[in-house]
């Protein structure tokens, strides 16, 4: 009986704190996640690689597609709690081998930079933040449940293997982007 009692409480607990987030959440409506990897690849490659955005689907889980527009625009297409999203994002800032920034300018709304950290001439630490406004209700338990942040950690993880199993970058575009 007193474990019932320990199981409804801990439940309840749980539920309350969910609701506060949720209203916290939707209060601010956005919410922001930072995660960051190791890789056993040189800056260059790392960031190489990364700016081949239409190969995201081969190590994001849920991206679909993702098509570059020209330099700086791209059309994402995922599946977001079992549904299809699309939205257009715009490249605010590249730096090779230092940074990436964009924001999206259609669609769900989110805006991040991933920058790149050179730790030795074969190790690189690839930092990403994110900052998102989640669409719906799914998306908002989602979000305190910590789905997004889950993701983004494997989305990472996948990345360094997919990177470091082919040794080197399957791209390039070292070209400077500033916002005017």
């Amino acid at each position: 009986m007193l474990g019932k009692i320990v199981t409804i409480a801990a439940a309840t607990a749980g539920g309350i704190m969910l609701s506060k987030h949720l209203r916290k959440s939707h209060d601010s409506e956005k919410s922001t996640m930072e995660e960051s990897v190791e890789v056993n690849v040189p800056v260059s490659a790392a960031y190489n690689q990364w700016t081949q955005f239409e190969d995201f689907p081969k190590f994001m889980k849920g991206v679909l597609e993702v098509n570059q527009v020209d330099d700086t625009h791209l059309h994402w297409r995922v599946k977001i709690a079992g549904k299809e999203e699309e939205w257009d994002a715009e490249i605010t800032e590249q730096i090779p081998d230092k940074r990436i920034a964009w924001h999206s300018t259609s669609g769900a709304e989110n805006s991040g930079v991933v920058s790149f950290h050179k730790i030795s001439d074969s190790k690189t630490r690839i930092m990403l933040q994110i900052d998102y406004t989640p669409q719906d209700t799914v998306e908002e338990v989602g979000d305190a449940m910590g789905v997004i942040r889950m993701r983004t950690r494997g989305d990472l993880k996948r990345f360094k293997k997919f990177i470091e199993e082919q040794g080197k970058e399957t791209g390039a575009w070292r070209e400077t982007v500033t916002q005017h």
